[in-house]
């Protein structure tokens, strides 16, 4: 009997020093996140490069909070489009509620075609984007 025992024990043994395994590679890999320890106000501070960084790691992870860098190419009362780095394009919907910054308070006049901004918000089921945010990003 106690010979059928000793393979259970081994085998959840195994099951639990894998779990705890898994759960310590888990938080250790969300503790090395570039976001991990970035508030929205450091994030502002960072220079255009580094966010450009940070963003290209968050852009196209589904639903939810994404940011977005690139050129302003075209604009309307509802929308804009971005060139991104890698050549693609990106429509992105804004509306009043959606706050727009820059060093001082901005507003949709403040965005122009060639410009570089950033967006935070929600990506839409077509692949669109619709602002939460936008960031204007100081001129070079």
């Amino acid at each position: 009997m106690a010979k059928k025992l000793i393979p259970i024990i081994v085998i959840l043994i195994i099951i639990v020093i894998g779990g705890g395994a898994f759960y310590g590679g888990m938080k250790y890999g969300q503790s090395k996140s570039p976001l991990s320890n970035l508030s929205r106000q450091n994030f502002q501070n960072l220079s255009q490069d580094q966010r450009q960084q940070i963003s290209q790691g968050r852009t196209g992870r589904g639903a939810g909070a994404n940011f977005l860098t690139g050129e302003v190419i075209a604009k309307d009362k509802q929308s804009l489009t971005l060139k991104m780095p890698d050549g693609g394009s990106k429509i992105v919907f804004f509306s009043d509620s959606t706050q727009i910054s820059k060093t001082a308070e901005g507003t949709i006049d403040d965005i122009e075609t060639g410009k570089q901004i950033m967006v935070s918000g929600e990506q839409n089921s077509d692949g669109s984007y619709t602002a939460k945010t936008i960031q204007l990003s100081p001129q070079k």
